[in-house]
């Protein structure tokens, strides 16, 4: 990386020029157009439509009883503006309480903010109100874009350290590798290879092993790298990993589900709902053509008792038994079986691409995208400032070693130097070939050509955008869980 000797200085950053120089050694043109919007407001709120973390905002149909906003705070008939579907939530509650790290000697903060956003008529997504602990208190203000410069952008950045936070252990560690993990050792455990849900399944759990036994031993060991440099690093992180799984439902796995849950369906520029969808649709049919070709009837399914095993390993070992998550304890009908499956895939291939590809994009400029800070955060108004701001964020050692990590998350395979078999695949690619049937040879190529077309339609989309959404774009994303 270029940056020898940084990762061992313990000293705070003293200037946004010192950090520039850092930022410019992996430069590319969405990390600059991060670095040239990250104080405004419409680009904060637009992560949460094409960011990282896509799947965090909902609909707001009432302000929650410890978030007493008021029209004369963000000066909108919120009523008004909740009734016209205008209004939107993000809140971090699963932060609220945990314990946080020691780094570099200091005591770390991370919060649990309460985040309002409002659709303007512009179609813009803008924030307008940011309690940063979830208890209303004297000493726990409303931050409001009319206030002073540094008080608002302190109040966000805290918004994105809890955002690093959300997205790194329970979007993208829990929601697609572990995930992935689980649905991997299920089918191996209890599907042999002759069965079609092994040929299926087996190419969407490419180097899924390896990576999260990597990420175990370097991520989230004693030693790993976010136990030593992020705020929750160490017993934070497990509980909110505990908290994260105990909250998990099937609905939310289901793209189409989730979006209609959370109230999304029709907001503005939210491009990962928009490539989403057509991709589960895509995936949704290649899977029902592949299953409906072996499993004629509802009965053929109930009968399949290694099918039945499989779902139940998952149930019970993936899913802690949990009937509230709403996983299958076992498959009654075809169409449930194909549900399922596309979760299992659009999960290992789509949703990991859509919250893994952009980690350097959009943390590259730490600032947008903290991994810890270093003061406690503001109780009262009109004391933040430029060095103040610089204080807060993380030292320089801690910046520079979560970047190594996101520059390396956000890498592609590059093994096909060595080895035929092992490069990169994208989604719908199988080069094993294990389907020998006509009617699964004649459904893969179809898959390939919507996939290509949902690709073609993308990159004509972008063509228009001033920051791109590539992140579900087929021919950039990998069939697996595989970095």
């Amino acid at each position: 990386m270029k940056l020898t000797g940084l990762a061992d200085c313990v000293q705070p950053w003293t200037d946004f020029d010192c950090l520039h120089r850092v930022f410019n050694w992996c430069k590319n043109d969405a990390s600059k157009y991060v670095y040239e919007h990250w104080r405004e407001d419409a680009f904060f709120g637009s992560q949460y439509l094409s960011g990282l973390n896509p799947i965090l905002i909902r609909r707001c149909t009432a302000l929650p009883q410890h978030f007493p906003v008021t029209d004369e705070m963000v000066h909108l008939d919120l009523n008004g503006e909740m009734e016209k579907g205008n209004m939107f939530l993000c809140d971090y509650k699963l932060l609220d309480g945990v314990k946080t790290n020691v780094i570099n000697g200091e005591h770390q903060y991370l919060t649990a903010p309460l985040v309002l956003l409002h659709k303007t008529p512009m179609d813009e997504l803008k924030p307008v109100a940011i309690q940063l602990k979830q208890k209303p208190a004297e000493d726990n203000p409303i931050f409001l874009p009319s206030d002073r410069e540094y008080d608002w952008l302190l109040a966000k950045t805290f918004v994105r350290s809890a955002d690093f936070h959300d997205h790194e252990l329970n979007v993208h560690l829990l929601r697609t590798h572990l995930l992935a993990e689980v649905f991997g050792v299920a089918l191996l455990r209890n599907i042999p290879r002759v069965h079609p849900l092994y040929k299926l399944l087996i190419p969407h759990t490419r180097y899924t092993f390896a990576i999260n036994t990597l990420a175990r031993k370097q991520l989230i060991s004693e030693d790993g790298v976010l136990t030593k440099y992020a705020a929750a690093g160490g017993e934070g992180m497990i509980t909110i990993l505990e908290r994260a799984l105990s909250s998990l439902t099937y609905r939310s796995l289901c793209l189409p589900e989730d979006i209609k849950d959370r109230g999304v369906e029709s907001v503005p520029k939210y491009y990962y709902r928009d490539d989403g969808l057509r991709l589960w649709d895509i995936i949704h049919r290649f899977v029902s053509g592949i299953l409906t070709n072996y499993y004629k009837s509802d009965s053929d399914v109930q009968k399949d008792s290694e099918l039945q095993n499989f779902i139940k390993n998952v149930f019970e070992n993936g899913f802690l038994s949990r009937k509230e998550s709403g996983i299958p304890q076992s498959f009654s009908a075809v169409d449930e079986l194909v549900k399922f499956v596309t979760m299992v895939i659009f999960t290992s291939s789509a949703q990991h691409s859509a919250v893994n590809n952009g980690q350097l994009d959009i943390g590259n400029w730490m600032p947008n995208f903290p991994p810890t800070l270093q003061r406690a955060p503001p109780t009262v108004k009109g004391r933040a400032n430029e060095n103040v701001f610089l204080q807060t964020l993380p030292d320089v050692n801690a910046t520079v070693n979560i970047l190594a990590i996101l520059w390396l998350l956000s890498k592609q395979s590059t093994d096909f130097v060595y080895d035929f078999y092992f490069y990169h695949v994208p989604l719908g690619r199988y080069p094993e070939e294990l389907f020998c049937e006509e009617v699964p040879h004649d459904l893969i190529k179809k898959f390939q050509e919507e996939l290509k077309e949902l690709g073609a339609a993308i990159g004509k989309r972008n063509a228009n955008l001033d920051l791109p959404y590539t992140y579900l774009d087929p021919q950039l994303m990998e069939n697996s869980v595989g970095i």
